[in-house]
């Protein structure tokens, strides 16, 4: 049985698998530079309350499996994330500096996808299960019960 995260007044189980890569797809993540990544995207989940089911620093992306509690929305963490990753890696390396002379180190944009063992089709089967729920009145698709 998976185990459900909880907070104050809510259980939840929001599990996100988020990637971001470098910008032009440069392969820059080695070595020092590649911990210090590591250090700051972990860093920064911890702060947010995200707990990091698992990661990988890449030579050229970031791969993360993460937990996120319900009050946190997703793109400010991942804002968050590249955001001060990207300034810190840039003064604390500063031979980037040839390489990303526009001061962005991330490419724009990630990818994200959800993961749970839950269907659409399972979702739909419960909700028109539900008492009376079949009675749609046309309130985009939400039914009265």
């Amino acid at each position: 049985m998976k185990r459900y995260s909880r907070g104050s007044h809510t259980t939840y189980h929001h599990r996100f698998h988020i990637v971001w890569i470098t910008k032009y797809r440069y392969k820059v993540l080695r070595g020092a530079l590649q911990r210090r990544v590591r250090e700051i995207v972990a860093q920064v989940g911890e702060e947010f309350g995200v707990h990091i089911v698992n990661g990988v620093v890449s030579s050229d992306n970031v791969h993360i499996f993460v937990s996120i509690p319900p009050h946190v929305r997703e793109s400010d963490l991942v804002k968050a994330m590249k955001g001060r990753s990207s300034r810190k890696v840039q003064q604390e390396f500063p031979e980037l500096r040839k390489r990303y002379w526009g001061r962005h180190f991330w490419a724009r944009g990630y990818f994200s996808v959800t993961s749970g063992n839950v269907t659409d089709e399972m979702i739909d089967e419960y909700i028109n299960n539900h008492v009376d729920a079949h009675k749609q009145n046309d309130a985009g698709n939400i039914s009265l019960e």
